[in-house]
């Protein structure tokens, strides 16, 4: 069988070589799909020959990688974001299992997120399990904030050996203009579920979650990183309500 990699992407030149490079041998195909970035990452896709690259105007993360997903030649993939790599254990997994691939059976990988040269593996963010391995036809992404794969059948989930690398944020500068961009999709989703803003629950929610980041995951064991990532956590929490509640008095 054959795999399609696919990859969505707006100004990565910061990561995206070392993700293509980490796919070549393991995919037949990658195919990338650009929301008009400004910067080099299209330069550095047509430094990949196996690179299809395409471009279209930003529409969400589930409708770009689901549309992503329609431009690939072959119906298994392994979808993968820019600022990801496999590991070559993972590598080798997915080499294993590629000529047995089924269209009921989707494959799983943890992942590895990196924080500012770091890994880090607690505060919940390790193992991160996420299915990024299926057919397409079998079912599609869903959800306006952290995307998943919804499946039309019943579907067997095999787990696969090695880490999937995730080069989460370069800079304390980076994750917070990460976490201001993603409040905002955050925000809207809750006012157009109907949650109500509450500045007891604001406050309750962001201090629970420094708790449980910090120590319930046992975050302190990643020492400063672990306190700085529990902390951005709470703030995450905090900015997601402070952003409901002026949509809502809007």
């Amino acid at each position: 069988m054959k795999l399609s990699a696919v990859i969505i992407t707006f100004n990565e030149e910061m990561n995206i070589r070392r993700c293509l490079a980490s796919l070549v041998g393991a995919a037949d195909e990658i195919v990338v799909l650009d929301s008009f970035s400004t910067d080099n990452t299209a330069e550095i896709c047509s430094d990949f020959p196996a690179v299809k690259f395409h471009q279209r105007e930003w529409t969400g993360y589930s409708d770009a990688k689901n549309y992503a997903n329609s431009l690939a030649t072959n119906d298994f993939i392994l979808s993968v974001d820019a600022d990801e790599t496999l590991s070559d254990k993972l590598k080798n997994s997915i080499l294993e299992v590629k000529d047995s691939l089924e269209p009921d059976v989707a494959f799983s990988m943890n992942r590895l997120n990196n924080y500012c040269g770091k890994w880090i593996r607690h505060c919940g963010w390790y193992p991160d399990t996420k299915i990024r391995i299926w057919n397409r036809n079998s079912g599609c992404w869903s959800g306006a904030l952290h995307e998943k794969l919804v499946f039309n059948t019943k579907m067997k989930i095999e787990k696969l050996d090695g880490d999937l690398l995730h080069f989460t944020c370069s800079s304390l500068e980076n994750h917070l203009k990460q976490i201001e961009k993603f409040t905002n999709i955050a925000a809207e989703e809750m006012y157009n579920n109907n949650v109500k803003f509450s500045s007891i629950k604001m406050y309750v929610k962001s201090f629970a979650k420094f708790l449980s980041s910090y120590l319930l995951y046992l975050g302190f064991l990643d020492g400063h990183y672990g306190f700085v990532i529990s902390k951005m956590a709470a703030h995450s929490v905090l900015r997601k309500y402070q952003k409901l509640r002026i949509i809502s008095r809007k």
